[in-house]
């Protein structure tokens, strides 16, 4: 990072264990004395969330996993075993289950706000990847989770998505088969998807290492997208930003805690509180509601394009409407990162973040009628935005005039009051990011 530590020890353990292993220094400067610019808003709270999240989920799953019968004779049984017979098993289901749920709402909001404002420039391109592959690892977790409680929506879902798989040409029914662990979703299928389930979360927490690494050496942007350049610019992290964060999940928990306790199987599919059924198909196959927006591209392609047929297609806008996301940084040609001196940026974002949504609902409907009109254009939206309206954006709009620095921004939204900086401010390292 550039700057020096502040960290001092107390006591002589302190300095002996500083001396040989400086994890208190390491966590003191990261997350204590670490300069954080002086604007950062709410948006910038779910990081903090995310994490929270991330340890409730492995808790949570540690137990549960203690109780799961990864067995397609028991598997449905012992959930319901986990619910009625288990010490406060039903709260440990419905924290997980609505886990998952909130995991990806704070996820989603967080992408947002990375793309509103600008996050994934340069130069924190990698830690933008490191994100993306965090999201990847998620629904890789979130879909064999799904697997796991052996309801109709469990084998049917599962069903349904493997077998995309076998259009790759030359490797699909290769992997297919790898996955399943035979030529249908059975037993071999079930303790493939618990034993991935259980890996994945500590992969994703390794990531996440990785990805708070990463911030720490480019430093966190802010609202305006301009860079520190004085140590005016910031404040410590702790307390300004740790209040902030703290508020920020309380406020999130509180929303958690609604669901847990009053809608607990609000966000889960009625079909799968019965127990899986190869013989009986249930009228419309759905994932979770988290996955839908992908699951509407993934039916919008109806259409053959030159050699590649509409089921490979299909799977390829699936897979591209995520792989987009990691050349971002790239795609944006834009010098100006915060879209609240973007008019027009600001404009298209705000239509994609609506139609977005409209693809989750989309993805909840039948393939059929207009449904499909409707997902094929939000489909053609949602890559122009990308591939077309980000780069050209960045060629032809004009954006408003950036302040000279954070602080300036910070005292002419108030007014040009407040001058006195936070107590501590001053003190706060530079940071050369």
């Amino acid at each position: 990072m550039g700057a020096h530590s502040t960290y001092s020890p107390k006591t002589g353990i302190g300095r002996w264990v500083d001396a040989r292993m400086p994890l208190p220094r390491l966590v003191h400067d990261s997350f204590v004395s670490f300069p954080v610019p002086r604007n950062l808003n709410y948006a910038y709270t779910f990081g903090g969330i995310l994490a929270l999240m991330l340890g409730a989920q492995i808790l949570t799953g540690v137990v549960l996993a203690m109780h799961y019968a990864a067995d397609t004779r028991f598997a449905f049984q012992s959930v319901e075993k986990v619910m009625r017979d288990v010490n406060s098993g039903w709260l440990l289901r419905y924290l997980h289950a609505n886990g998952a749920s909130m995991f990806f709402i704070a996820v989603y909001l967080h992408i947002a706000r990375g793309l509103y404002y600008g996050s994934y420039k340069q130069p924190r391109e990698l830690l933008w990847i490191l994100g993306c592959i965090i999201y990847l690892l998620m629904m890789a977790t979130g879909f064999m989770g799904y697997v796991l409680p052996w309801g109709q929506m469990s084998f049917w879902g599962a069903t349904v998505i493997t077998g995309f798989f076998t259009a790759i040409p030359l490797v699909g029914e290769w992997v297919q088969q790898l996955l399943l662990g035979g030529f249908a979703v059975d037993n071999p299928t079930l303790n493939r998807f618990f034993a991935l389930h259980y890996l994945l979360p500590f992969m994703i927490a390794g990531v996440v290492v990785l990805h708070i690494w990463a911030l720490h050496v480019v430093g966190q942007t802010n609202p305006t997208g301009i860079e520190v350049k004085s140590k005016t610019d910031t404040v410590a992290f702790t307390p300004y930003a740790t209040v902030k964060d703290a508020l920020g999940m309380i406020v999130f928990l509180i929303l958690f805690s609604y669901f847990v306790f009053y809608l607990p199987n609000y966000l889960g599919h009625p079909d799968n509180y019965t127990i899986a059924n190869p013989l009986k198909t249930p009228a419309h196959i759905v994932p979770e509601w988290y996955y839908l927006p992908f699951y509407a591209i993934l039916r919008a392609i109806t259409f053959n394009i030159g050699p590649i047929d509409s089921k490979l297609g299909g799977v390829l806008a699936m897979f591209g409407a995520i792989a987009v996301l990691f050349f971002v940084p790239w795609l944006d040609t834009s010098r100006v990162r915060s879209a609240a001196y973007r008019p027009w940026y600001k404009l298209f974002f705000w239509l994609f973040a609506i139609n977005a949504i409209f693809l989750g609902w989309l993805g909840s409907r039948p393939a059929e009628g207009a449904y499909v009109i409707m997902s094929q254009l939000s489909t053609l939206y949602y890559f122009a935005f990308f591939l077309v309206i980000m780069p050209l954006l960045g060629l032809f709009e004009t954006p408003r005039k950036l302040p000279g620095s954070i602080t300036e921004a910070v005292l002419a939204k108030h007014g040009g009051h407040g001058a006195a900086l936070p107590q501590g401010a001053a003190a706060a390292p530079e940071h050369k990011g």
